[in-house]
Parts: structure tokens; sequence; C-alpha cells
């Protein structure tokens, strides 16, 4: 009877170590994880392109020159090693989350968060190539504002969810007008606006450019700015965001996949974790 009685307090001290050992096994692994796999990363690349290899047995997914893919794949990096500097010039509080910096100005005024920097991205690219009337956003209240209408003076009048817009401005086809224009977007839009505007793609059609978000107080969003993929269709994916507070839009490592970080896998309805957030009932989606 006391062997069985030892045996079974034996057990029970062994179930209640694994539990108790569980947290620190993942925060070892958290750890190890942090750092990126040397080999597929260049640290005197200043693009995303040249500063991620690709993983062994995956080759880039081809896209056309000109494109929004091949605009976010070219995109200038900072010098390796640089900081998250938030809109305030204060660092982040944690930089292990990140292995490139973004050559995106940061705003002084902190409105240019997380879903701003990735619509100042795409209006930035519609602009360079000369496809400015597709520059247009819905407002968190669902009201569409234009780039056009607004280089022509409309302006909107804004109490509570009603929307008005008239023409109170002379008409201004300017960069420095471009830029106050996207400082409206930023305050009335958002990842919720986002959200709600652009409808859902399968992670089977994922390329470049497309999105995971989730709409909200407080949301996120982050973009898919490389691909690669096998033999067998399996794609992997780089990834960057803006965040809240207003700061550097970086390229963000995968934290649970040493092996292949920075890429990550991206499937529907997986729980998603990049360095400050983790994505959950969320959607993949795509601009116009």
């Amino acid at each position: 009877m006391k062997k069985i009685v030892l045996t079974l307090l034996i057990l029970s001290s062994l179930v209640v170590l694994a539990f108790q050992l569980k947290p620190v096994k993942k925060v070892v692994n958290s750890v190890r994880a942090s750092v990126e796999a040397p080999s597929l990363i260049n640290k005197d690349s200043l693009t995303i392109k040249s500063r991620v290899n690709v993983p062994e047995g995956y080759k880039r997914v081809v896209y056309e020159d000109g494109s929004f893919a091949e605009y976010l794949r070219n995109y200038k990096l900072k010098p390796f090693g640089k900081k998250i500097i938030n809109y305030d010039n204060s660092e982040y509080f944690w930089q292990g989350g990140h292995i490139g910096i973004l050559e995106v100005p940061v705003p002084k005024n902190g409105l240019q968060q997380c879903a701003d920097a990735l619509i100042r991205i795409r209006s930035e690219y519609l602009w360079k190539y000369n496809r400015k009337d597709e520059i247009g956003f819905n407002f968190t209240s669902g009201h569409y504002c234009s780039w056009q209408k607004y280089a022509e003076g409309y302006r909107p009048k804004i109490s509570g969810n009603k929307v008005t817009f008239s023409r109170t401005a002379r008409t201004n086809h300017s960069e420095e007008n471009f830029y106050k224009y996207l400082n409206l977007i930023y305050m009335y839009s958002g990842t919720l606006s986002l959200f709600n505007e652009l409808k859902s793609i399968d992670d089977k059609d994922l390329k470049i450019g497309d999105m995971l978000i989730k709409g909200g107080s407080p949301g996120h969003i982050v973009m898919v700015c490389d691909a690669v993929v096998n033999e067998k269709g399996e794609q992997l994916f780089l990834l960057f965001q803006g965040n809240t507070p207003a700061q550097s839009v970086h390229l963000v490592k995968n934290l649970e996949d040493s092996e292949i970080s920075p890429w990550y896998p991206l499937k529907k309805d997986a729980v998603i974790p990049v360095s400050n957030y983790t994505f959950s009932s969320s959607k993949f989606a795509r601009f116009k």
C-alpha cells in the first residue's frame, strides 16, 4: 500500500513540475526564436529583397516590374541595427522584434499609426506610378474620401457619423497638399475602416501587398512584403508593420520559428503572433 501511495505521490509531483516548467520552456523557446537565423539575414543590404535570403528549397515568387509587389519587395531599408523610433523621437520600449527599418518618415504629429503607415505606402506607390485617381479611402463612418476630390478643394464636414463634402478650398494637386490629404485620412480612417472596406481574400491567394488585419480598438494590421514558394506550392511571407503610438515602420521577425525567421507561413484562422500583437479571428485583405 505504501509503495502505491509513494508511486502516486511521485507521479503527482512530476505532473506539477511539468506544468511549472511549461512557461519556462515557452520563454526559452521565445528567446531562442528571437535570434534570427544568420544565414537568412544580410546585414549590409538596404532593401527588403536583399536583406533577407530565401530559405532552402524555396524560390521567390515572380511579379511584374512596376507592380505593387515589386515596389514593396525592393523597398529601401535603413542600415541594419537601427532602432524603432516613436513619433516624439523617443525609442520604442522593445527593440527585439524586427530585422529592418523601412525608409518611411514618421510625422511628428503622431497620426501615422499602424493602418496609416500602410495607407501611406500604398498611396505613395499610386502617386509614383501616376495612378493618382485610384487614391481614396473610407472613413470609419463609411464615407469615401478621394485624393482627386480633395485636390479639387472638397473638404469634409464631420458631425458625429454624418459626413458631407463641400468645396471650400482652391484646387491644388501639389505633393505638399497630397500629404495634407493623407493626414486627413489618418485622422478618420484606421484598422476598423479598412477591415470593413476591403474584401476578404483566401490564404491560398495571398500575394505581396496583401494584409492581415484585425479591425477595432485595439486592432492591428501587417502587410506582406515578400513571398517565396517551394515545389509543393507552399509559400512563406515577410511582414512589415507600423504601430501605435506612431513609429518607424519595421520588418518583423518570426518569434515562433527561428529556423525560418523572419519568414512566416500564413494560414486562415491561424493564431499568428508578430512582435507586439497576436492575430486571431482576423482576415486577409487586399487594397482595391
